[in-house]
């Protein structure tokens, strides 16, 4: 092996190489596989097909939260296509040999939240999920990346993915952020710069004083949303604050070896001096309070800043600003503040860790919801949902007029009970704005921060957070 400097993503995926196919590709192995109810059946359908089982069943886990209600999640669920699916996934994990994190298991919750919480995603990995927002476990130093359905399949019965290699963009947000500014505002800011389609061949790698800083969930909602940048990856390097996450988890190590595995993640990291494709600086004092305005995360600004004109845009751009000012049906120039809102949501594989709503709970202590207003506080897993519960959190939102839910994916995509209606606008905490995410065809949402979403809730219109004195 080369004694040159290496980044993460070079030691990792020479680390789980197979092979070099001959149309470029690498036959890269997968080292967790993590399945959920919605891409998972067509796949478990097409190994039975072929006539060969799970090839490691005890690297592939699962769990249900696209399709399950986070009102009443008692069986059989009140959807029957909802309940068929649940069914089909149970089915399979029994007669394959999964683990299924069930809501009986006391673990079930979104793939993104439950994979680190129970150990399960730890640095040096590759990880592959059928959901886009894989990117999340890239926070912990693996390499993990969302897969379609015929990878799911190609995962379940080979543990291996043909994959084109990547570039790698570093990404340095300097500084210290303001008070009030969150890692969704800094992933929206990176986006902001670099475009919806500036990741497209890249790994990202994020570094620089504001990343060291945060804690592990705020960089799992940097990494988030690296699929948002068009990249395929997002990644930090281990260090203290992973080991200490880790520690102790349900996969870790136990005691007699945690160390010595602990030792090895930290050679994870990239090394000094190692070559990039591309770095970027970003100065992180500068980020102020995000709120998006279009139909993607790409069209967000700061909350003190006015929606664009198409005039005021590149010409490439400015055919999406002309559609997007038409669907959203906002005034090009008008202020993003005081937009009014129809419901808010707190929750997402983005931001629905404890973390998230501890900070939304600060905004919720100060007011009630405004009349007319919808608002609905979803947890990312059981954990989550304990530990919030344990801390008060569920009583201090349900007191200030939120709706207080079971785990689940929930709002963010719809595909559940919760979904806009009509024209309805949504302050979201969630990662995607396009056009009929939310449930409703001419829905709108606009992304910002789980306590920029409790401020908007309060108010009923778009607020800069950071006006709201919360005592803390």
């Amino acid at each position: 092996m080369s004694d040159r400097p290496r980044s993460l993503f070079q030691k990792v995926w020479e680390a789980h190489r197979v092979r070099d196919l001959p149309t470029g590709q690498t036959q890269l192995f997968i080292g967790t596989h993590l399945i959920h109810e919605v891409t998972s059946p067509q796949a478990f359908a097409m190994i039975r097909e072929l006539g060969v089982p799970v090839r490691f069943p005890n690297r592939t886990f699962a769990t249900v939260d696209h399709i399950i209600p986070t009102d009443d999640q008692s069986r059989p669920l009140a959807d029957d296509l909802a309940e068929a699916m649940m069914g089909e996934l149970e089915r399979n994990c029994r007669e394959h040999g999964v683990q299924f994190f069930g809501p009986e298991s006391g673990a079930q919750g979104i793939v993104h939240v439950i994979g680190p919480e129970l150990g399960l995603t730890q640095p040096g990995q590759t990880i592959a999920c059928g959901d886009s927002h894989t990117s999340t476990h890239g926070a912990f130093g693996a390499i993990a990346f969302g897969i379609g359905t015929s990878q799911v399949r190609d995962v379940l019965a080979s543990q291996c993915l043909a994959i084109s290699p990547l570039k790698v963009r570093r990404i340095e947000v300097t500084g210290k952020l303001a008070p009030g500014v969150y890692a969704k505002d800094v992933i929206l800011a990176i986006i902001r710069k670099l475009g919806v389609n500036g990741g497209v061949g890249y790994a990202y790698e994020y570094a620089g004083p504001v990343i060291d800083a945060m804690s592990m969930e705020e960089r799992m909602t940097v990494c988030n949303m690296s699929i948002e940048g068009g990249a395929r990856c997002g990644y930090v390097n281990p260090d203290a604050k992973t080991v200490e996450y880790l520690r102790g988890r349900r996969f870790t190590p136990d005691d007699a070896t945690f160390a010595k595995k602990a030792e090895g993640w930290l050679a994870m990291a990239s090394d000094p001096g190692c070559a990039y494709d591309d770095v970027v600086t970003i100065d992180g004092s500068k980020i102020e309070p995000s709120v998006t305005w279009g139909i993607h995360p790409g069209h967000n600004l700061g909350v003190s800043e006015s929606i664009p004109t198409p005039a005021g845009v590149r010409d490439d751009e400015r055919a999406g600003v002309e559609e997007a000012l038409e669907y959203m049906d906002f005034v090009a120039g008008a202020s993003i503040a005081g937009t009014k809102i129809d419901v808010a949501f707190i929750g997402s594989c983005t931001n629905g860790r404890i973390s998230d709503l501890r900070e939304a709970a600060k905004v919720a202590k100060t007011g009630h919801v405004k009349a007319g207003v919808r608002a609905l506080v979803v947890p990312g897993s059981m954990a989550v949902q304990r530990e919030a519960e344990a801390e008060g959190l569920d009583e201090v939102f349900r007191k200030a007029g939120f709706e207080w839910r079971e785990p689940g994916c929930s709002m963010c995509l719809a595909m559940n009970p919760d979904k806009l209606r009509g024209r309805e606008v949504c302050a979201s905490s969630s990662n995607r704005n396009f056009k009929g995410r939310q449930g409703s065809p001419t829905g709108r949402t606009l992304l910002m921060s789980p306590a920029m979403v409790a401020a908007a809730a309060i108010a009923g219109e778009v607020v800069d957070v950071r006006e709201i004195a919360t005592g803390d």
